[in-house]
């Protein structure tokens, strides 16, 4: 995995075409490899049209979701428009998925927020779904628990051949795993809320483990995702730091050290993100749009 290349995405949250359009100029032009959608019930654009309307003024620029909850869409219908955007943006889309985890997006909606094993057994069936009908040339049958096809057809055909590339993402060993089994980008969350009197998150080391041990002979044959969320380079980052912990219940230490604080010079930096390639295998990381031009030094230094 010390030799899989790294990546670069830049994440906005916007309701303004304008703003949208020119954070996705703009990462083209920096280097970043990857825009970001995310998919809230929130102050922001849909995941999917927005991504139609970044590939409208980029040409090479890769268009993400990071990550779609699968309880919000219909696989057959999800895939169908997964395809549909990879055609509108010559091929450019990257389809990440996820169980759902903000409870609050289905307080406001309605959606039955199920225990995680049902959300997890239907995000399975839904991969599995997207597989068939984004790969596939023939009209699809599926009989699961969840979901059940007759004989749909896989129209439209996307640009990207087998299929566009599928991210799964997660933080708890059930769902890691089985991104680390199914998935061409697993992106490894570093989200993870605990109340008084609950255990321990697990370290970032073991949720790697857990990936690498279910993946297998594949470990090494996809990306390995984080989200930076503290990122300042040729700055003082202490007073973040302090904030971040206090925002979080960690202490300083353990900010500093999470893979998602990204503090230092440019090479400092660069040398870090190549030691937790080898040490970890994360080679694909997303940074916040207020920080892109800041941090696009370092990623003109790996790129």
């Amino acid at each position: 995995m010390a030799g899989r290349a790294f990546r670069f995405g830049v994440n906005n949250v916007t309701t303004a075409l304008h703003e949208w359009q020119e954070v996705a100029r703009k990462a083209e032009a920096l280097g970043y490899s990857t825009l970001i959608a995310q998919d809230h019930f929130a102050n922001q654009l849909a995941p999917l049209p927005s991504l139609v309307a970044a590939g409208a003024v980029t040409s090479t620029l890769r268009l993400a979701t990071l990550v779609l909850d699968n309880d919000f869409r219909h696989p057959a219908a999800l895939a169908k428009e997964a395809a549909t955007v990879d055609v509108l943006t010559g091929g450019r889309l990257e389809l990440g998925l996820g169980a759902g985890w903000l409870k609050s997006d289905y307080d406001k909606t309605g959606i039955e927020f199920d225990a995680p094993a049902v959300r997890l057994e239907r995000l399975a069936e839904a991969v599995q779904i997207c597989k068939l009908l984004l790969g596939s040339e023939e009209s699809v049958t599926f009989a699961g628990q969840h979901y059940r096809l007759n004989q749909l057809d896989a129209l439209p055909r996307p640009i990207q051949k087998p299929r566009p590339p599928i991210m799964l993402g997660g933080r708890q060993r059930r769902m890691l795993s089985l991104a680390a089994r199914e998935a061409d980008i697993v992106g490894i969350s570093l989200l993870d809320p605990r109340g008084q009197g609950q255990p321990s998150p697990p370290s970032f080391a073991q949720k790697v483990a857990w990936v690498r041990g279910a993946a297998g002979e594949r470990w090494g044959s996809f990306d390995v995702h984080v989200n930076a969320s503290l990122v300042i380079v040729d700055g003082d980052g202490e007073e973040a730091v302090e904030q971040a912990a206090a925002r979080s219940g960690r202490t300083p230490e353990q900010v500093r050290d999470s893979p998602g604080t990204l503090l230092g010079g440019v090479a400092g930096i660069a040398e870090l993100l190549e030691a937790r390639r080898e040490q970890y295998g994360v080679n694909y990381y997303v940074v916040q749009g207020r920080v892109m031009e800041q941090f696009a030094p370092v990623v003109a230094r790996l790129r």
